[in-house]
């Protein structure tokens, strides 16, 4: 009996066969098919959610004019050195000490914290707040 099953089961082994597996990509960028561009093309488009009709930066660079963007450079380097004399002359060279401090319409509130030293931020006109946390 048992030779019967040994038989059995090497005939119906012997006769088990196996193919290679090949991988053909479907896009045509990838080595696929050139006639299945027409068609993921056509696809990719129907799934496209966003209208081009309303581009709003579209024409970023037609309006960009080189005399602007050094005028806006120019200004902000002159404001942030001026913005730098501004604390060295209110803090001093040891920093920011804890307190409260009004610029403009700015109202700075230092204090320590065990993160490290934290400025929040609120602006009286708009009423707009942020906070910076200065590790140690």
């Amino acid at each position: 009996m048992k030779n019967y099953v040994i038989i059995l089961l090497f005939f119906a082994v012997s006769g088990i066969s196996a193919q290679q597996i090949v991988y053909k990509p479907i896009n045509p960028a990838f080595g696929g098919d050139t006639f299945n561009y027409q068609w993921l093309l056509s696809s990719a488009n129907a799934q496209n959610q966003f209208d081009d009709g309303d581009n709003k930066f579209g024409n970023l660079l037609d309006d960009f004019n080189s005399m602007d963007s050094f005028t806006q450079s120019l200004n902000r380097q002159l404001l942030s050195q001026l913005t730098g004399k501004l604390i060295d002359d209110k803090f001093g060279n040891g920093g920011i000490a804890p307190g409260k401090y009004m610029f403009g319409s700015l109202f700075l509130d230092v204090s320590e914290a065990s993160q490290g030293l934290v400025i929040n931020i609120l602006d009286t006109q708009t009423g707009e707040q942020s906070q910076i946390i200065i590790p140690r």
